[in-house]
């Protein structure tokens, strides 16, 4: 399965949890900026999910390209800059494991992540069954 979500990626990761302390026990929250990042995502990747596709099962390479809108930067450029890509990763397995892509993220078994500057921004993003 490979696919290209033309967007301005999210540049918000699951990192970015929030601790508040309720009747002095601490509560995990998700900050308003990060559930409008997780609805981004899910928003797009809803379109390309097979309606007739059964989630994997068994241990998949997750391939990802993250290109951001490039600025002053050149087409193709490497970005080197925060985001890291495993945080970008974090989101984004989990939108995909929301939307039933695979059972589990944990059949991901390999992972190649790439960010880079584009003139065109977005996720591309190849999931291949591993043998």
């Amino acid at each position: 399965m490979i696919f290209f979500m033309a967007m301005d990626p999210p540049t918000v990761t699951h990192q970015e949890h929030k601790v508040a302390i309720v009747n002095g026990k601490p509560v995990f929250y998700e900050p308003p900026e990060l559930k409008r990042a997780r609805q981004k995502l899910i928003g797009h990747l809803c379109k390309h999910k097979p309606v007739d596709m059964e989630p994997y099962q068994k241990g998949v390479r997750l391939i990802t390209k993250w290109c951001f809108p490039r600025k002053n930067h050149k087409d193709g450029e490497y970005r080197i800059t925060k985001p890291d890509t495993d945080n970008l990763q974090k989101l984004l397995k989990d939108c995909m494991t929301t939307l039933g892509f695979w059972k589990d993220d944990a059949l991901v078994a390999s992972e190649i992540t790439e960010k880079f500057w584009a003139e065109v921004p977005g996720i591309f993003i190849e999931i291949e069954e591993l043998p």
